[in-house]
């Protein structure tokens, strides 16, 4: 058997909609299901850059424990409506937006002015009420891009304009991650784990993007702690040898193999050359019923078919 660890491979990306998918991830060495999963997890969870806004002021009103006149809901229930406004933050710095609406109705996120390093994604969202037709009222809000969490003590100490109330902040697009571990094989090789990995998002970014960025985010801790150790990897279990060749899924059978050398194969299930390809030469010497000459018959298909 091999004694390299194989990389993995990402087997199939199913897409629910477009805030919703999941990663299939196989064959992975025993174990390494629950390793890459809980992993991926918590940075998705933890560390996908988002945007959210820090603080913000309403115009007449001196704090959050106060109501606003002609308007319905109180400077809570704006304050957790604001919370809840999903933004595309393009830029590091903090950004000031506004909101100016005169007359009864709703406010909704689609009333903040526009600006070219924010982008509201839910604009449905509703901010306040008015009930009064004659009522002008003015919002100012500050959106940040971060990472994670931050604490309303934090907005409050970093807040651009001190008048301002400051709100804790969840920028991670990722709203929930789940995943499952499953048994699988390839070969010969038959205590391999499959990951499945479902990302739901906000909409402010999709979950592949976020996947990606969790799995480089990984890859640049784990590097800055290896030095200049390497570990010889092999590709992944049954990955294609050449993306280029449909011969893969060719089965035994039809490789004109004797009959000796393909039910040896057959009965070890290899039943195809993806399988095939996949096994070194100490692994077919390994395989029940199969001999010398049977080794060389493989090996001079494999170079016949420049595999």
């Amino acid at each position: 058997m091999s004694k390299v660890i194989h990389n993995p491979a990402l087997a199939s990306v199913e897409e629910h909609d477009n805030n919703s998918a999941t990663f299939v991830i196989e064959p992975l060495q025993a174990g390494y299901g629950n390793t890459l999963g809980n992993s991926l997890r918590r940075v998705l969870l933890s560390s996908i850059r988002g945007g959210a806004v820090v603080a913000f002021r309403v115009e007449g009103a001196s704090h959050e424990f106060t109501t606003i006149e002609g308007v319905k809901e109180d400077l809570v229930d704006v304050m957790l409506n604001i919370k809840n406004i999903r933004l595309n933050v393009h830029t590091d710095e903090p950004v000031e937006l506004r909101i100016e609406k005169k007359g009864a109705g709703p406010i909704t996120a689609a009333d903040i002015k526009a600006n070219a390093e924010v982008e509201v994604v839910n604009p449905d969202q509703i901010i306040a009420t008015v009930d009064d037709a004659k009522k002008s009222i003015v919002i100012d809000l500050v959106a940040e891009a971060g990472r994670g969490y931050r604490t309303i003590e934090d907005s409050s100490d970093s807040r651009i304009h001190s008048d301002m109330i400051a709100l804790d902040a969840v920028f991670t697009p990722v709203l929930r991650v789940r995943y499952k571990v499953a048994g699988t094989r390839v070969g010969q090789e038959t205590n391999l784990d499959k990951l499945s990995l479902t990302v739901d998002t906000d909409g402010t970014l999709s979950p592949k993007d976020a996947f990606e960025e969790a799995a480089a985010i990984l890859v640049n801790q784990y590097a800055a702690l290896a030095g200049s150790t390497a570990v010889e990897a092999a590709p992944a279990l049954g990955s294609e040898v050449e993306e280029e060749t449909n011969e893969l899924n060719t089965p035994i059978e039809d490789l004109n193999l004797t009959a000796r050398t393909a039910n040896a194969l057959v009965n070890n299930e290899i039943r195809t050359v993806h399988d095939l390809v996949t096994l070194s030469e100490q692994d077919l010497r390994e395989l029940k019923g199969f001999g010398s000459k049977a080794l060389d018959e493989v090996k001079d298909k494999l170079a016949e078919l420049e595999l």
